[in-house]
């Protein structure tokens, strides 16, 4: 239980601190002074001043926030503050957080990859992993083969092999296979998955390829990114039901996967901090979305909203995101109790 809390504080401070600094470091490249940045919440631990900024480090270690000088609507306009600049400078600033999760994700994705689970080699036709109790199996494929033709037909990378499964569902295909020097012909029926042919096998895959993890990693946050969008829209009309876990969700889904390994538990850090650039991108009140909209209605109109109006869309929507967490949390623990 104790290795999970400690698991959990560690990854929920990492994803805010990210958010956090992305809108530290954009302010600071526009020029907006930053008042205090701070790790963790709470009575002030340890603090020190550099420059026009005061760092600090605060008792409770669930992330930090970036606090700026005339960030609040009604501030007063003064040299060095948020309101004083252009809106593109204002739009990049609260966009920064959710950009840095996005890359915070990408990068852990390319830590797994490259440590953990290697880069599939594209470019070959080697079989890596056969699926067990698959069809490769059952027709005696085995790790380390390579598939020098099927049916006739020579494969030179991987894409070819998959090419030619994908197109026989239910239908018997002749593998050519080189195994340990020698040719060797077996016949397989790949079972049909929604129309496409599978047989059970993976590509061969190479551990400490920096370059194809980093791409790798960037290419599957983007997969991430457009597959959470689909999904949303598709609990908002109803397509599939909604599923939402809150913190205390979150840190039980943590004990579980910390269970299974360094690799999985890196995966689930990624997958979250993903989710909160997205939801940070949101429309809501109180949330970086809705400033963004105020911020493009600003740029529209010439002129900004009325900071009160703006203030009091605001803090309704915080009631309401509090009542939500609330509710989520009493459905999150009410799985786990009951």
């Amino acid at each position: 239980m104790v290795g999970t809390i400690v698991a959990s504080i560690i990854i929920f401070g990492l994803l805010i601190f990210v958010h956090e600094l992305g809108h530290f470091i954009v302010a600071r490249l526009t020029g907006i002074r930053v008042l205090e940045f701070a790790i963790g919440f709470g009575k002030e631990l340890i603090g020190w001043e550099k420059g026009d900024t005061r760092y600090t480090l605060r008792i409770f270690p669930l992330g930090g926030f970036c606090k700026m000088l005339g960030e609040d609507a009604e501030d007063a306009v003064t040299e060095g503050s948020f309101q004083e600049k252009p809106v593109l400078h204002r739009l990049a600033v609260i966009g920064a957080g959710s950009f840095m999760n996005f890359i915070l994700a990408a990068l852990l994705f390319a830590l797994l990859y490259f440590f953990f689970l290697g880069v599939p080699q594209a470019g070959t036709t080697e079989i890596g992993q056969i699926i067990e109790g698959g069809p490769a199996e059952q027709a005696g494929i085995q790790p380390g083969d390579t598939v020098v033709a099927i049916n006739d037909v020579e494969t030179n990378k991987w894409e070819d092999v998959v090419s030619i499964i994908n197109t026989h569902p239910e239908r018997e295909i002749e593998l050519t296979l080189l195994r340990e020097g020698a040719y060797v012909t077996t016949s397989v029926v790949p079972r049909d998955d929604n129309g496409r042919g599978l047989i059970g096998i993976a590509p061969a895959m190479k551990k400490h390829a920096f370059f194809s993890s980093i791409f790798l990693g960037f290419s599957y946050t983007w997969y991430l990114i457009q597959l959470i969008f689909v999904s949303l829209f598709q609990m908002i009309t109803g397509t599939i039901p909604a599923d939402v876990a809150g913190p205390v969700g979150i840190v039980a889904v943590v004990g579980e996967v910390m269970q299974e390994g360094l690799s999985n538990l890196i995966s689930l850090a990624a997958i979250i901090s993903v989710n909160l650039g997205i939801i940070n991108l949101l429309p809501i009140p109180a949330l970086d979305g809705s400033r963004m909209v105020f911020l493009v209605l600003e740029g529209i109109r010439g002129k900004p909203v009325d900071p009160q109006k703006e203030g009091f869309i605001h803090f309704i929507g915080f009631t309401l995101l509090i009542l939500l967490m609330i509710f989520v949390a009493f459905q999150d623990i009410s799985r786990l109790v009951f």
